[in-house]
Protein backbone atom coordinates (compact mmCIF):
# COMPACT_ATOMS: atom_id res chain seq x y z
CA UNK A 1 0.00 0.00 0.00
CA UNK A 2 1.42 3.87 -0.92
CA UNK A 3 1.65 6.42 1.72
CA UNK A 4 -0.31 9.34 0.33
CA UNK A 5 -0.12 10.95 3.35
CA UNK A 6 1.24 15.03 2.97
CA UNK A 7 4.37 16.06 3.67
CA UNK A 8 5.21 17.63 7.07
CA UNK A 9 5.79 20.90 7.33
CA UNK A 10 7.09 23.50 10.03
CA UNK A 11 3.40 24.65 10.29
CA UNK A 12 2.50 21.30 11.56
CA UNK A 13 4.96 21.05 14.27
CA UNK A 14 4.68 24.34 15.17
CA UNK A 15 0.29 23.63 15.87
CA UNK A 16 1.45 20.01 17.27
CA UNK A 17 3.57 21.58 19.91
CA UNK A 18 1.37 24.54 20.06
CA UNK A 19 4.15 27.65 19.26
CA UNK A 20 4.60 29.59 17.22
CA UNK A 21 6.72 28.92 13.49
CA UNK A 22 9.12 31.08 14.53
CA UNK A 23 10.13 28.82 17.80
CA UNK A 24 10.19 26.67 15.90
CA UNK A 25 12.72 28.05 13.34
CA UNK A 26 14.81 28.91 15.84
CA UNK A 27 14.98 25.68 17.42
CA UNK A 28 16.21 24.15 13.65
CA UNK A 29 18.78 26.95 13.43
CA UNK A 30 19.35 28.91 16.55
CA UNK A 31 18.31 26.32 19.39
CA UNK A 32 20.46 28.62 21.48
CA UNK A 33 18.35 31.50 21.91
CA UNK A 34 15.40 29.03 22.90
CA UNK A 35 14.34 27.79 26.15
CA UNK A 36 15.91 24.16 27.16
CA UNK A 37 12.18 22.90 28.03
CA UNK A 38 10.33 24.64 24.99
CA UNK A 39 13.68 23.10 22.75
CA UNK A 40 13.25 19.80 23.94
CA UNK A 41 9.52 19.60 23.26
CA UNK A 42 9.77 20.82 19.65
CA UNK A 43 12.68 18.12 18.74
CA UNK A 44 10.24 15.17 19.89
CA UNK A 45 7.93 16.20 18.03
CA UNK A 46 10.22 16.86 15.13
CA UNK A 47 10.61 13.45 15.80
CA UNK A 48 7.09 11.65 16.31
CA UNK A 49 5.75 13.39 12.76
CA UNK A 50 9.14 12.76 11.21
CA UNK A 51 9.55 16.73 10.18
CA UNK A 52 12.55 17.04 7.56
CA UNK A 53 13.55 20.17 7.05
CA UNK A 54 13.58 21.78 3.16
CA UNK A 55 17.29 22.46 2.21
CA UNK A 56 16.53 23.66 -1.13
CA UNK A 57 13.71 26.55 0.58
CA UNK A 58 16.51 27.38 2.81
CA UNK A 59 19.39 27.88 0.50
CA UNK A 60 16.66 29.86 -1.59
CA UNK A 61 15.96 32.23 1.78
CA UNK A 62 19.89 32.25 2.15
CA UNK A 63 20.76 33.15 -1.62
CA UNK A 64 23.18 30.53 -1.26
CA UNK A 65 23.34 27.10 -1.83
CA UNK A 66 25.53 24.86 0.37
CA UNK A 67 26.59 22.40 -2.57
CA UNK A 68 29.67 22.20 -4.06
CA UNK A 69 30.03 20.26 -7.44
CA UNK A 70 32.67 18.45 -8.21
CA UNK A 71 33.26 17.17 -11.68
CA UNK A 72 36.19 15.02 -12.88
CA UNK A 73 37.21 12.74 -16.11
CA UNK A 74 36.78 8.98 -14.91
CA UNK A 75 35.51 7.99 -11.09
CA UNK A 76 37.63 4.53 -12.05
CA UNK A 77 40.65 5.97 -11.64
CA UNK A 78 42.13 6.51 -7.76
CA UNK A 79 43.98 9.50 -8.97
CA UNK A 80 40.30 11.02 -9.01
CA UNK A 81 38.92 9.58 -5.86
CA UNK A 82 42.33 11.21 -4.18
CA UNK A 83 41.43 14.50 -5.66
CA UNK A 84 37.65 14.56 -4.84
CA UNK A 85 38.91 13.20 -1.18
CA UNK A 86 41.15 16.52 -0.57
CA UNK A 87 38.37 18.44 -1.91
CA UNK A 88 35.37 17.01 -0.02
CA UNK A 89 37.58 18.03 3.43
CA UNK A 90 37.95 20.99 2.81
CA UNK A 91 34.48 21.65 1.84
CA UNK A 92 33.21 20.08 5.19
CA UNK A 93 35.38 22.06 7.22
CA UNK A 94 33.92 24.94 5.59
CA UNK A 95 30.24 23.71 6.16
CA UNK A 96 29.60 22.38 2.62
CA UNK A 97 28.44 19.46 0.67
CA UNK A 98 30.24 18.09 -2.44
CA UNK A 99 28.37 16.63 -5.35
CA UNK A 100 30.17 14.19 -6.98
CA UNK A 101 29.98 13.70 -10.75
CA UNK A 102 31.73 11.84 -13.57
CA UNK A 103 31.98 12.94 -17.33
CA UNK A 104 33.79 9.26 -17.77
CA UNK A 105 35.94 10.95 -20.48
CA UNK A 106 32.48 11.77 -22.63
CA UNK A 107 31.99 15.70 -23.92
CA UNK A 108 28.44 14.77 -23.67
CA UNK A 109 28.43 13.70 -20.07
CA UNK A 110 30.34 16.64 -19.02
CA UNK A 111 27.61 19.36 -21.32
CA UNK A 112 24.79 17.20 -19.40
CA UNK A 113 26.37 18.21 -16.12
CA UNK A 114 26.74 21.40 -16.41
CA UNK A 115 23.71 21.95 -17.53
CA UNK A 116 22.89 20.14 -13.97
CA UNK A 117 24.99 21.99 -11.64
CA UNK A 118 23.62 25.28 -13.14
CA UNK A 119 19.98 23.77 -12.67
CA UNK A 120 20.33 23.30 -9.44
CA UNK A 121 22.05 26.95 -8.94
CA UNK A 122 25.43 25.44 -6.83
CA UNK A 123 27.19 27.64 -4.75
CA UNK A 124 30.33 26.25 -7.46
CA UNK A 125 32.12 24.24 -9.00
CA UNK A 126 35.59 22.12 -9.55
CA UNK A 127 36.12 20.85 -12.85
CA UNK A 128 38.53 18.63 -15.00
CA UNK A 129 37.17 19.65 -18.81
CA UNK A 130 37.16 16.54 -21.24
CA UNK A 131 35.95 19.76 -24.07
CA UNK A 132 39.59 20.96 -25.50
CA UNK A 133 37.50 23.39 -27.44
CA UNK A 134 36.03 24.64 -24.20
CA UNK A 135 33.12 25.07 -25.30
CA UNK A 136 30.74 23.36 -22.32
CA UNK A 137 32.62 25.14 -19.98
CA UNK A 138 32.04 28.76 -22.01
CA UNK A 139 28.41 27.40 -22.03
CA UNK A 140 28.34 27.43 -18.12
CA UNK A 141 30.05 30.48 -17.91
CA UNK A 142 27.17 32.63 -18.82
CA UNK A 143 24.97 31.39 -15.61
CA UNK A 144 27.53 33.74 -13.68
CA UNK A 145 28.44 30.27 -11.46
CA UNK A 146 31.94 30.56 -10.51
CA UNK A 147 34.50 27.38 -11.26
CA UNK A 148 37.90 25.85 -10.73
CA UNK A 149 39.58 24.23 -13.07
CA UNK A 150 41.68 20.86 -11.26
CA UNK A 151 44.69 19.03 -13.25
CA UNK A 152 44.11 21.75 -15.96
CA UNK A 153 45.57 25.47 -16.51
CA UNK A 154 42.90 27.94 -16.62
CA UNK A 155 43.40 29.79 -20.71
CA UNK A 156 41.02 32.33 -19.21
CA UNK A 157 41.19 35.33 -16.95
CA UNK A 158 37.42 34.52 -15.79
CA UNK A 159 38.48 31.30 -13.11
CA UNK A 160 41.12 29.74 -10.62
CA UNK A 161 42.90 26.77 -11.74
CA UNK A 162 45.30 23.92 -9.79
CA UNK A 163 47.31 21.91 -11.90
CA UNK A 164 50.51 19.98 -11.75
CA UNK A 165 53.15 20.74 -14.04
CA UNK A 166 53.07 17.89 -16.45
CA UNK A 167 55.95 18.57 -18.48
CA UNK A 168 58.35 18.67 -15.76
CA UNK A 169 56.41 15.00 -14.84
CA UNK A 170 57.14 13.95 -18.64
CA UNK A 171 60.84 14.99 -18.27
CA UNK A 172 61.37 13.56 -14.88
CA UNK A 173 59.79 10.14 -15.84
CA UNK A 174 62.37 9.88 -19.35
CA UNK A 175 65.00 11.31 -17.63
CA UNK A 176 65.22 8.76 -15.08
CA UNK A 177 64.93 5.83 -17.68
CA UNK A 178 67.60 7.43 -20.09
CA UNK A 179 69.94 7.70 -17.00
CA UNK A 180 69.90 4.03 -16.21
CA UNK A 181 70.89 3.53 -19.65
CA UNK A 182 67.66 3.09 -22.10
CA UNK A 183 68.19 4.66 -25.27
CA UNK A 184 65.08 3.33 -26.53
CA UNK A 185 61.96 4.28 -25.29
CA UNK A 186 58.03 4.03 -25.76
CA UNK A 187 55.15 6.67 -24.57
CA UNK A 188 51.83 4.93 -23.98
CA UNK A 189 50.18 8.12 -24.63
CA UNK A 190 46.04 8.65 -23.98
CA UNK A 191 43.41 10.39 -25.62
CA UNK A 192 45.53 13.38 -27.53
CA UNK A 193 42.71 15.89 -26.72
CA UNK A 194 43.87 15.68 -22.94
CA UNK A 195 46.25 18.53 -22.61
CA UNK A 196 47.81 16.28 -19.42
CA UNK A 197 48.72 13.98 -22.49
CA UNK A 198 50.37 16.56 -24.66
CA UNK A 199 52.71 17.85 -21.48
CA UNK A 200 53.37 14.92 -20.65
CA UNK A 201 54.78 13.79 -23.96
CA UNK A 202 56.62 17.16 -24.36
CA UNK A 203 58.27 16.33 -21.39
CA UNK A 204 59.19 12.95 -22.40
CA UNK A 205 60.67 14.38 -25.95
CA UNK A 206 62.40 16.77 -24.26
CA UNK A 207 64.19 14.41 -21.47
CA UNK A 208 65.06 12.28 -25.14
CA UNK A 209 66.71 15.15 -26.56
CA UNK A 210 68.43 16.11 -23.34
CA UNK A 211 70.30 12.91 -23.49
CA UNK A 212 71.38 13.29 -26.42
CA UNK A 213 69.12 11.22 -28.57
CA UNK A 214 66.95 11.67 -31.43
CA UNK A 215 63.34 11.98 -31.14
CA UNK A 216 62.95 8.60 -32.55
CA UNK A 217 64.07 7.29 -29.52
CA UNK A 218 60.58 7.61 -28.23
CA UNK A 219 58.08 5.43 -29.98
CA UNK A 220 54.43 6.55 -29.23
CA UNK A 221 51.72 3.74 -28.68
CA UNK A 222 48.06 5.49 -28.74
CA UNK A 223 45.94 4.44 -26.20
CA UNK A 224 42.43 5.43 -26.42
CA UNK A 225 41.24 5.39 -22.92
CA UNK A 226 43.71 5.71 -19.39
CA UNK A 227 42.73 2.61 -17.90
CA UNK A 228 43.91 -1.12 -17.18
CA UNK A 229 42.18 -2.59 -20.51
CA UNK A 230 43.91 -0.03 -22.90
CA UNK A 231 47.62 -1.20 -20.91
CA UNK A 232 47.39 -4.09 -21.45
CA UNK A 233 46.55 -3.43 -25.49
CA UNK A 234 49.56 -0.78 -25.70
CA UNK A 235 51.37 -3.71 -24.08
CA UNK A 236 50.30 -6.37 -26.80
CA UNK A 237 51.03 -4.04 -29.86
CA UNK A 238 54.69 -3.29 -27.58
CA UNK A 239 55.61 -6.66 -27.73
CA UNK A 240 55.01 -6.73 -31.44
CA UNK A 241 57.19 -3.97 -32.39
CA UNK A 242 59.87 -5.15 -34.79
CA UNK A 243 62.75 -2.75 -32.97
CA UNK A 244 61.12 -3.43 -29.38
CA UNK A 245 62.00 -0.64 -27.11
CA UNK A 246 63.77 -1.41 -23.70
CA UNK A 247 61.58 0.73 -21.47
CA UNK A 248 58.50 2.09 -21.38
CA UNK A 249 56.66 5.27 -20.04
CA UNK A 250 53.05 5.03 -19.12
CA UNK A 251 50.49 8.54 -19.46
CA UNK A 252 48.97 7.29 -15.98
CA UNK A 253 49.47 4.01 -13.38
CA UNK A 254 46.40 2.52 -14.34
CA UNK A 255 47.99 2.22 -18.44
CA UNK A 256 51.25 1.19 -16.49
CA UNK A 257 49.24 -1.68 -14.69
CA UNK A 258 48.04 -2.72 -17.58
CA UNK A 259 51.17 -3.07 -19.43
CA UNK A 260 53.31 -4.69 -16.43
CA UNK A 261 49.91 -7.22 -16.67
CA UNK A 262 51.08 -8.27 -19.96
CA UNK A 263 54.68 -8.55 -19.87
CA UNK A 264 53.95 -10.68 -16.79
CA UNK A 265 51.36 -12.84 -18.76
CA UNK A 266 54.38 -13.52 -21.38
CA UNK A 267 57.38 -14.23 -19.14
CA UNK A 268 59.03 -10.50 -19.88
CA UNK A 269 60.73 -9.89 -17.10
CA UNK A 270 60.36 -6.19 -15.44
CA UNK A 271 62.60 -4.68 -15.00
CA UNK A 272 65.88 -6.95 -16.32
CA UNK A 273 63.54 -6.72 -20.06
CA UNK A 274 61.32 -3.82 -20.03
CA UNK A 275 61.38 -0.78 -17.76
CA UNK A 276 58.22 0.95 -16.69
CA UNK A 277 57.41 4.05 -15.32
CA UNK A 278 54.00 5.37 -14.31
CA UNK A 279 52.47 8.72 -13.56
CA UNK A 280 49.98 9.70 -10.59
CA UNK A 281 51.85 7.16 -7.39
CA UNK A 282 48.22 5.80 -7.05
CA UNK A 283 47.95 3.43 -3.97
CA UNK A 284 47.92 0.62 -6.14
CA UNK A 285 50.89 1.84 -7.65
CA UNK A 286 53.61 0.37 -4.99
CA UNK A 287 51.47 -3.03 -4.31
CA UNK A 288 51.60 -4.23 -7.54
CA UNK A 289 53.70 -7.81 -8.20
CA UNK A 290 56.30 -5.56 -9.53
CA UNK A 291 56.51 -2.42 -7.18
CA UNK A 292 55.67 0.50 -10.47
CA UNK A 293 57.99 3.27 -10.35
CA UNK A 294 55.87 6.38 -10.85
CA UNK A 295 55.81 10.11 -11.26
CA UNK A 296 53.49 11.39 -7.93
CA UNK A 297 50.91 14.43 -8.28
CA UNK A 298 49.76 15.77 -5.07
CA UNK A 299 46.14 14.62 -5.94
CA UNK A 300 44.63 15.54 -2.23
CA UNK A 301 46.55 18.83 -2.14
CA UNK A 302 45.44 19.46 -5.05
CA UNK A 303 41.77 18.94 -4.49
CA UNK A 304 41.97 21.05 -1.04
CA UNK A 305 43.51 24.06 -3.16
CA UNK A 306 40.79 23.97 -5.35
CA UNK A 307 38.01 24.02 -2.97
CA UNK A 308 39.59 26.58 -1.31
CA UNK A 309 40.23 29.37 -3.79
CA UNK A 310 36.34 28.22 -4.52
CA UNK A 311 35.15 29.49 -1.56
CA UNK A 312 37.32 31.91 -1.33
CA UNK A 313 35.49 33.59 -4.46
CA UNK A 314 31.69 32.70 -3.13
CA UNK A 315 32.47 33.56 0.46
CA UNK A 316 31.87 37.21 2.45
CA UNK A 317 34.88 38.56 0.48
CA UNK A 318 34.35 37.02 -2.52
CA UNK A 319 34.45 41.00 -4.36
CA UNK A 320 37.76 41.18 -3.36
CA UNK A 321 39.08 37.47 -4.75
CA UNK A 322 41.52 37.57 -7.51
CA UNK A 323 42.07 34.43 -9.49
CA UNK A 324 45.09 32.70 -9.24
CA UNK A 325 46.71 29.54 -11.47
CA UNK A 326 48.29 27.33 -9.06
CA UNK A 327 51.07 24.96 -10.16
CA UNK A 328 52.12 21.91 -8.07
CA UNK A 329 55.84 20.50 -8.69
CA UNK A 330 55.40 16.51 -9.22
CA UNK A 331 57.90 14.08 -8.25
CA UNK A 332 59.62 11.15 -8.94
CA UNK A 333 59.21 7.81 -6.99
CA UNK A 334 61.70 5.51 -7.82
CA UNK A 335 60.75 1.64 -7.36
CA UNK A 336 61.72 -2.01 -8.98
CA UNK A 337 59.59 -1.57 -12.05
CA UNK A 338 61.84 0.45 -13.54
CA UNK A 339 66.03 -0.14 -11.50
CA UNK A 340 67.97 -2.73 -11.06
CA UNK A 341 69.31 -2.57 -7.98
Amino acid sequence: MTDTSPTVGIKDVAREAGVSVGTVSNVLNRPDQVAARTRRHVEQVIMRLGYVRSESARQLRAGRSRIMALLVLDMTNPFFVDVASGAERAARDAGLVVMLCNSAQSTKNEADYLALFAEQRVRGVLVTPVDASGKNVGEFRRHGIPYVYVDRVAKDADSCSVSVDDVVGGALAVRHLTSVGHQSIAFVSGPPYLQQVQDRRAGALAAIEEAGLPPQALQEIPAERLDVAAGRDAGSRLLGLSNRPTAVFCANDLLALGVLQTMYSVGINVPDDMAIVGYDDIEFAAAATVPLTSVRQPAQKMGAIAAKLLLEETGDQGDAHEHQHIVLQPELVVRKSSFKR
